[in-house]
């Protein structure tokens, strides 16, 4: 069997990505929470017109949120198929990830109130 092209297991790669992202967007509501918190702030980046810095700062925190948040669903996912049934050591497990997406949001949070603080008052 031929072994496929470096350019085609990519797009293949990418495809798994992008369905991936669209099942996490339907299927999870706190995703759904993070996407519109995203575009309320994206909108207020353009009503403020922040500065190109600032935008960078903002990008990369809504990306950390839902990129860990992301990675907690699937960690969440994974534990409850390995154990369906209540499991101490599984619930530690999930605690620990769950852990990981408040610690980025109160990070995104500092980086929006140093953002949006100055321009409101």
């Amino acid at each position: 069997m031929p072994k496929e092209s470096f350019l085609k297991n990519r797009i293949r790669g990418v495809g798994y990505a992008l369905r991936g992202a669209l099942l996490l967007i339907r299927t999870e509501g706190s995703i759904k929470v993070q996407i519109v918190i995203a575009l309320i702030m994206t909108a207020a980046g353009f009503f403020f017109e922040i500065s190109s810095t600032e935008w960078i700062l903002q990008i990369f925190a809504i990306a950390m949120v839902l990129g860990i948040e992301g990675l907690n669903t699937a960690i969440e996912k994974i534990a409850d198929y390995i154990q369906p049934e209540f499991d101490e050591k599984i619930g530690f497990i999930k605690d620990i990830s769950a852990g990981a997406v408040m610690l980025v949001s109160i990070a995104a949070s500092i980086i929006g109130l140093i953002i949006y603080l100055p321009k409101l008052f």
